[in-house]
């Protein structure tokens, strides 16, 4: 499973980082979600893979994204 989230469109509602707080946080700097460092893929902060524990807890907080800026794809 690899996870995606569109930083640009973020509204900082937390929905993510409080659903799913093990793979999902915010970012300090600018107050937008961000994948946690040990889960990011090369690097990147809006990108991610979830280890098979916390899949269904990343599913669920892209379902709740009230602006449905998060991706999931198998």
């Amino acid at each position: 499973m690899k996870v995606h989230i569109d930083r640009d469109n973020c509204t900082s509602c937390g929905t993510c980082w409080d659903t799913c707080p093990a793979f999902f946080e915010m970012k300090k700097e600018d107050g937008f979600s961000q994948v946690i460092e040990q889960f990011r893929l090369n690097g990147d902060i809006a990108r991610g893979t979830p280890p098979d524990d916390l899949e269904a807890c990343a599913q669920e907080a892209a379902d709740l994204c009230p602006v449905q800026i998060i991706s999931v794809d198998d």
